[in-house]
């Protein structure tokens, strides 16, 4: 049993794999604020490495920020290792308003999302699903989107296939 809680782990993790291999990762400074069986929220802060010369966040920070989201979210339903593989095949961003403080992305696909995973590992066959991602700024505009977000996710689960050679 471990003493930090899942979203403290998640954001120990994606800090990990930013410093180590992904420097923009890293330069957002992300956070898990919420993860569950549901949905994972993702926080980007609005900091000068983040924002833009308008003062909003930079697109590519916005883009991390979704792509987290989504990405949480499906290795928590997948998991992650041998056999377990996932990418993004599309992404499509409607920007709505100006981001001008810490941004929040919602994931809430975490039930479509376990069944796209039990089907990945039944049929050891590529699977591919629209996520849908929106992007908030709750001290400055409340529950009102600034950006909406639609990934394809496509995953791939052969660990629970048996081989029939």
């Amino acid at each position: 049993m471990s003493f930090l809680s899942e979203a403290t782990r998640a954001t120990v993790t994606i800090r990990t794999l930013g410093f180590m291999k992904i420097p923009l990762l890293w330069a957002c400074r992300p956070k898990v604020v919420v993860i569950n069986d549901e949905k994972c929220v993702v926080k980007i802060p609005h900091r000068r490495r983040t924002r833009n010369h308008e003062r909003g966040l930079y697109i590519a920070a916005l883009t991390v920020g979704a792509e987290l989201a989504a990405g949480v979210l499906a290795i928590r339903k997948l998991g992650y290792g041998k056999g377990k593989k996932f990418i993004y095949k599309n992404f499509q961003a409607d920007y709505l308003k100006r981001a001008e403080d810490d941004v929040y992305f919602t994931c809430n696909e975490g039930t479509a999302l376990n069944e796209l995973a039990k089907q990945a590992k039944e049929t050891g066959e590529r699977q591919n699903m629209s996520v849908h991602v929106t992007a908030t700024v709750p001290s400055k505009l409340g529950d009102e989107p600034v950006a909406k977000f639609i990934l394809t996710l496509s995953i791939k689960d052969e660990t629970g296939t048996v081989d029939r050679n």
